[in-house]
């Protein structure tokens, strides 16, 4: 398979979604993307194969989880960013390859705090390599991030990405440190989801922007459209966890005791369920009957509500932006992560 094939598939796991299912306009608006982005992500796959393949475990367990190809969002968002200002430069391109390390990297570590045995569809690197290579993979992927993001002398982009680095472990350390404690906190929901998803979003706007020479108008606009994109990904991926032919395993959110939005919802509208929930957890059993309940509250079409409040307001940082290519796919970005089922 060549590298434009693999490009288009990524492209099309931005949405499950399809012109003969009667979505014709984001059908339309994913070709549209394909088009004007291909070649940019076709260059960002042919630098991220340059990254060193040896012996150590180390990089066999990094290069496991980079081949087993993801999404490519952030990268992309990195990509359409800097057709506002010079293009996808060499510069730019550098920068979508670090960001996309630096998520692989916390990929990596998260399957091995949470236990994971699959990513992707396939066995996990924690499974295939064990822990301890997972955990040296990751921090071998994040010191080649840092080096690149160096190597591209963009001014702020390192120091940015180093409270990046901090801001996510200290949201995935408050979402370890609340795990199995059943407590409707929106407050502390909010700190978890900007700091361990959408920090690195923003991070990707601003890296195409500043590479690009944008000024800082610009910049506050695409920085506020990578928050709420963040978010917005975040509550559809909290809804996946109660659905079915995703492509990701069903209640596994749940059954580790994360505090995702429909369970914040379900336990504000009904408090009775903090019990049962918690004796769930302390038996290991009986969360389907759980997830009904949860259902049964309305917390899926909240939590459908809340990605869209944020991908409207992803929309509305984007009136600030000169109206073109970019813009509009920016705004297919965000429609179709909306439509994604995993």
């Amino acid at each position: 398979m060549t590298v434009a094939v693999e490009t288009s598939v990524v492209l099309d796991r931005l949405a499950h979604v399809s012109m003969a299912r009667g979505a014709l306009d984001l059908g339309q608006r994913l070709a549209a993307l394909d088009r004007f982005v291909r070649a940019d992500l076709v260059d960002f796959e042919s630098e991220l194969a340059v990254l060193p393949k040896g012996a150590r475990v180390v990089q066999q367990a990094a290069h496991h989880l980079l081949d087993l190809r993801g999404k490519h969002l952030r990268p992309t968002c990195v990509a359409l960013a800097s057709r506002f200002g010079e293009g996808f430069t060499p510069r730019a391109r550098s920068l979508a390859v670090s960001v996309e390390l630096v998520h692989t990297a916390t990929l990596l570590h998260d399957d091995v705090v949470d236990l994971a045995e699959n990513r992707r569809g396939q066995p996990a690197a924690c499974t295939v390599y064990g822990n301890a290579a997972s955990i040296f993979a990751g921090d071998w992927l994040l010191v080649a991030a840092l080096r690149k993001i160096a190597s591209a002398q963009v001014e702020g982009l390192l120091d940015k990405m180093l409270a990046v680095i901090d801001e996510m472990i200290l949201a995935e350390s408050l979402q370890l440190e609340r795990r199995g404690r059943v407590v409707a906190d929106r407050e502390e929901y909010f700190k978890i989801v900007e700091g361990k998803t959408a920090s690195l979003f923003r991070w990707a706007m601003l890296a195409g922007a500043r590479s690009a020479g944008l000024g800082e108008r610009a910049e506050g606009a695409l920085d506020r459209y990578g928050l709420h994109l963040g978010v917005a990904f975040q509550a559809i991926d909290d809804e996946l966890d109660f659905r079915t032919g995703t492509g990701k395993d069903p209640l596994v959110d749940l059954r580790e005791g994360k505090m995702t939005f429909p369970l914040v919802v379900a336990l504000e509208r009904v408090p009775a369920l903090k019990a049962q929930i918690e004796d769930a957890l302390a038996k290991d059993t009986g969360f389907e009957a759980i997830a009904t309940a949860i259902r049964e509250t309305g917390a899926l079409t909240a939590t459908r509500k809340l990605a869209e409040d944020h991908a409207n307001r992803a929309l509305e940082a984007l009136t600030l932006l000169p109206e073109g290519p970019a813009r509009d796919a920016l705004e297919t970005v965000v429609l179709a992560s909306l439509e994604r089922k995993s």
